[in-house]
């Protein structure tokens, strides 16, 4: 292979895109530095800055309908509400939950608090709107008028008037007086549901939206509608437009354009959005609209049932930030206003989060920096991801059918070009910069699965189909931009494989392309003309990657039989087999020059591997599904993976950094490992178990509470040490205390810790510490087990003084009273001495049994002492004979 160089050890995660919204509820912090979002039935707290979730707040098992964030104490405390009805406040600090209740008998489709903190309003499917008490959980308000679905809801503005706003699909708009207790009016204006309500700045105006296409301005003094604005589009989103705004300062000369008379009578400008997907802003003053968007920036797919996919909502952002819209494929838009040098307002796309990517199909780095990385998902157009912010930069949008695979190339002039394959049987060729398309190739009978540039030369590239056919398409004349797409040519068709083709590579030197198949076979070609070289069979599942080695004249194969190969150009030979996966290799790819390549499969599995040892030198497990993709960038060789579970995980070579740390880490343990050795020899026993514990060193943390335990002179400076420790390190000391507790050795030691933590923490202490459950039952037994064995050698000491007694070994007593005092209190004990009587016997059938020789001539002896015995006391005549 390759010449030596120095080996990759290890990849480290660094990066990772998850999905964190799956529509539905959101709410934005009051400083924009966060969005908390609903995904399924988990709440996700996402940071605005790279769309990475800062934490997850597990819900109960349903939907998530409802999120409000308190006003007061800098967000830190969310209202939630589910399909199961149940409302709950989360403190964000501890994402614990401090209170739940039910109290609607649907779900609750909408929330809103007020500006004190201390009243918090739902709007349900039930078509009542209720007020809760925040700090008791009681229900305050309960409202009932509307016929239909509550859609939306507000309190005033004004913390001062306690006044509840709610809208209907119904078509009504009505007003709460939280004093009264009463439905104040009921605004009817709307034809169709209402779906969003704001305050003018004064708090004088509402303006009210819905999918009757019109906006609606009522004078909150008398109640009345002072305008009526027609927009041609249904609206699902309005918001009032601060004077002091950046956005308002920019459209002061529109308004003084447009607006020619001036009557001197104030005017309120609002933005709305809705299935149209463009971003609209008017005045009220004539109903005139200030500003609408050339272009959307939603892409909208090409559905068969033709159903439109706009925005769903809006808001602005706090701070004067900007605008931040809501489309219904799971994106946050965020615009910012700018005033070009002509005095005309454009609203600038800052950034794109991707809420839900959906299944991931392939990606590439782009760009010579690799700074951006391009991805195809479950959808029709291609996503370019900006690696610095981890948010959408721009997406490349034409195809009318998901797209399979792409791949990317920079020209000599420094030109970057993209290419996808789609299943709408096409190709086409983009324009990084321009993000426009060039080129559009036509021919294929069937999905594009398979595509790959140039290597060398970048003025070609080769298609293959699910039809089982090879193309050659010609990059030559492609325009730098132009209205009419042109179609591309092909040099040259073969009709490769008998199945899908699924892979294809293109050799360093452009000589030659290598095709993977379903038939189990992968094919090499030379190029231009396609002429078949040699035909690689081993494989017993179909081919899913291949790839040219970039020094030498092989090439590497995965396979859905789990394994991977590398088969020799020349004779089509397999060189070596590598076996680890235990699912289908779906990825592998060559890095650190050849001498080594990283493969992904079905398994969820990322393995780096040695070509020289055919050994696995690191297994990652980052993702709970299938990897389809994984690109590798040809500078840093940084590594991108992406799969079913719509997750993207960067990966960087820690190789140095983790070779850095240790040999940190070594040096540091060496110092403080000097530093244990001075305090024990300084009898300092605090500092020696904090060092111990720092060092993970059980060992000699049990030596140490040895000595402390012989001593019987330091309780407190063990006190001491156990008082400084955290619940963590409480928990890795009962962890050390339960594999001391099993040897009768270390046992004495083990229990005088345990009985010295017991003595320190409350039992509420012990039972927060992590699991604690565990630890205790693998401490009851064997201590019982000790307990017991302890008892039993107390017993029998108990068993050998009677008996030492009643042989008159122990000097007997001489006072009879006092003997009489011991009889009786050996009467009163009567039950239990006979109990050791009956242990005594068994022991001492045990032994009998055991030894049964020893028995035997210990019996002969006694015979013989017995008939000595009796001719002495028969010759001894001063010795009366017992009754």
């Amino acid at each position: 292979m390759a010449s030596s160089v120095s080996l990759k050890k290890n990849y480290r995660c660094h990066q990772s895109l998850q999905q964190f919204y799956t529509g539905g509820p959101y709410d934005v912090s009051s400083d924009g530095s966060f969005i908390v979002c609903a995904c399924d039935d988990t709440i996700k707290i996402v940071d605005s800055s790279n769309a990475s979730i800062k934490s997850t707040i597990e819900g109960d098992s349903e939907p998530v309908t409802a999120l409000c964030l308190s006003p007061v104490s800098n967000n830190s405390f969310l209202f939630s509400a589910s399909h199961s009805r149940q409302i709950r406040i989360w403190d964000l600090s501890s994402l614990k939950c401090i209170r739940s209740w039910k109290g609607h008998e649907g779900p609750i489709m909408g929330m809103a608090c007020h500006g004190s903190g201390g009243l918090l309003a739902t709007a349900g499917a039930d078509r009542k709107v209720l007020v809760w008490d925040v700090d008791g959980g009681f229900c305050t308000h309960y409202f009932k008028g509307h016929k239909g679905v509550v859609t939306c809801i507000m309190f005033h503005p004004d913390p001062n008037r306690l006044l509840l706003f709610s809208g209907s699909d119904d078509t009504t708009i009505r007003i709460w007086d939280l004093r009264t207790k009463k439905c104040v009016t009921t605004l009817e204006k709307h034809q169709s549901a209402v779906t969003s309500l704001d305050f003018s700045e004064d708090g004088q105006t509402l303006i009210s939206a819905g999918r009757d296409k019109v906006v609606n301005l009522w004078n909150l003094s008398d109640f009345s509608c002072k305008v009526t604005v027609p927009t041609y589009e249904a609206l699902e989103a309005v918001c009032a437009i601060g004077s002091e705004s950046t956005l308002a300062k920019c459209l002061a000369s529109l308004i003084q354009k447009r607006l020619k008379e001036k009557d001197g009578s104030p005017s309120i400008q609002f933005i709305t959005v809705g299935e149209r997907g463009i971003v609209r802003i008017w005045n009220s003053k004539g109903a005139v609209c200030l500003f609408e968007q050339k272009s959307s920036d939603v892409v909208v797919s090409l559905d068969k049932d033709e159903v439109k996919r706009g925005f769903i909502s809006a808001m602005m952002l706090p701070s004067d930030q900007g605008l931040i819209s809501v489309t219904a494929d799971q994106q946050f838009l965020l615009y910012t206003p700018v005033e070009d040098s002509e005095g005309s307002l454009k609203l600038i796309l800052s950034k794109r989060l991707i809420g839900y990517n959906e299944e991931i199909a392939d990606m590439k780095f782009l760009g010579e920096e690799e700074q951006f990385l391009a991805v195809s998902t479950s959808v029709e157009h291609v996503r370019v991801y900006d690696l610095a912010s981890m948010s959408c930069a721009y997406v490349l949008a034409g195809h009318t059918d998901i797209v399979l695979c792409l791949d990317t190339c920079v020209l000599g002039t420094g030109r970057t070009l993209v290419v996808t394959g789609s299943k709408d049987n096409s190709v086409r060729v983009w324009d990084a910069e321009s993000k426009c398309c060039i080129g559009v190739g036509i021919g294929h009978m069937g999905a594009v699965g398979a595509i790959a540039f140039s290597r060398k030369h970048r003025n070609f590239f080769v298609s293959g189909s699910s039809d089982r056919t090879l193309k050659v398409w010609s990059l030559d004349g492609l325009p730098d931009g132009a209205e009419d797409v042109p179609n591309l040519k092909a040099k040259a068709v073969v009709a490769a494989h008998d199945k899908d083709i699924n892979s294809l590579a293109v050799a360093p030197n452009d000589s030659l392309v290598c095709s993977g198949s379903q038939d189990r076979t992968a094919c090499i070609w030379r190029l231009p003309d396609l002429v078949s070289v040699v035909v690689l069979r081993g494989h017993k599942r179909g081919i899913w990657s291949v790839e040219f080695s970039p020094v030498d004249q092989c090439v590497i194969t995965a396979s859905g039989d789990k394994t991977i190969k590398i088969w020799a150009i020349s004779d089509g030979s397999c060189l070596k087999t590598f076996e680890g996966h235990t699912s289908s290799v779906i990825r592998a790819s060559f890095v650190t020059r050849g001498t080594q390549f990283v493969s992904c499969g079905a398994d969820g599995l990322v393995k780096l591997w040695t070509v020289n040892t055919n050994e696995c030198i690191a297994t990652y497990d980052q993702h709970d599904d299938k990897i389809w993709a994984l690109a590798i960038g040809k500078k840093t060789e940084m590594l991108a993976t992406g799969g079913s579970d719509a997750v993207i995980n960067l990966w960087h070579d820690s190789t140095a950094a983790d070779k850095e740390e240790s040999f940190r880490k070594e040096e540091e343990g060496v110092l403080r490992g000097q530093d244990l050795e001075n305090a024990v020899m300084d009898a300092d026993y605090i500092r020696a178990i904090q060092l111990a514990f720092e060092l993970r060193r059980p060992h000699k943390l049990f030596e140490l509470f040895g000595e402390i335990y012989r001593k019987g002179s330091a309780d407190v400076q063990i006190e001491k040490a156990l008082r400084c420790l955290n619940k963590e390190e409480f928990a890795q000391l009962l962890e050390y205390v339960r594999e001391w507790n099993t040897k009768p050795k270390l046992c004495h030691v083990a229990q005088f810790v345990l009985f010295k933590i017991f003595s320190i923490l409350s039992p509420t202490d012990i039972a927060e510490i992590r699991g604690i459950g565990e630890l205790l039952e693998g401490l009851i037994p064997y201590s019982q087990r000790h307990f017991s064995r302890i008892d039993r050698l107390q017993r029998s000491t108990f068993l050998l003084d009677y008996t030492l007694t009643g042989m008159s070994v122990i000097e007997p007593e001489t006072n009879v009273r006092d003997a009489r005092e011991k009889d009786m209190e050996y009467s009163r004990n009567d039950e239990e001495q006979a109990r050791y009587k009956v242990e005594g016997q068994e022991h001492e059938k045990l032994e009998e049994k055991a030894s049964l020789k020893k028995r035997k001539s210990r019996k002969s002896r006694d015979v013989a002492y017995k008939k000595l015995r009796g001719l002495t006391d028969r010759g001894d005549s001063s010795i009366p004979s017992p009754a």
